[in-house]
């Protein structure tokens, strides 16, 4: 029931950041005297480890206006995989991990029935969370 709740509220949260972002773009083609963006890649360590986990935060964060997935880097044994993420309006690469984390939180959230914790879950943990070998 949990899934479903955070499921709801992550596609209500997903839409608002399509609307807000497609807002943003607009209200910067009207300002004058002020740079259009900030383009910056900031990279960042995922503690999504399932394949649906990683696919779906790559696609939440390319489907919102004025972010887009660049690269990906595998993640090892030791290392989580690695997003590389294009942003067009961010002030700082500290707030664009913010809201990047944000938005990762929400889908874990939906993806796993509860919040993630602030350390990366390990491939293992979850799987075992899921009942899977």
């Amino acid at each position: 029931m949990m899934r479903l709740i955070h499921g709801i509220s992550y596609v209500c949260y997903i839409f608002w950041a399509i609307v807000t972002g497609s807002a943003t773009i607009v209200s910067r083609l009207f300002l004058v005297n002020e740079q259009f963006a900030r383009p910056m890649i900031v990279e960042v360590p995922l503690r999504c480890v399932t394949d649906l986990e990683v696919t779906l935060f790559a696609s939440s964060i390319t489907i919102t206006p004025g972010t887009l997935v660049a690269a990906i880097a595998a993640g090892t044994s030791t290392q989580p995989p690695v997003f590389f993420v294009h942003a067009l309006f961010e002030d700082s690469e500290e707030s664009a991990l913010e809201g990047l984390y944000d938005m990762e939180s929400r889908l874990l959230a939906m993806t796993r029935g509860r919040a993630p914790g602030a350390t990366a879950d390990t491939v293992t943990e979850v799987e075992e969370e899921e009942g899977r070998p």
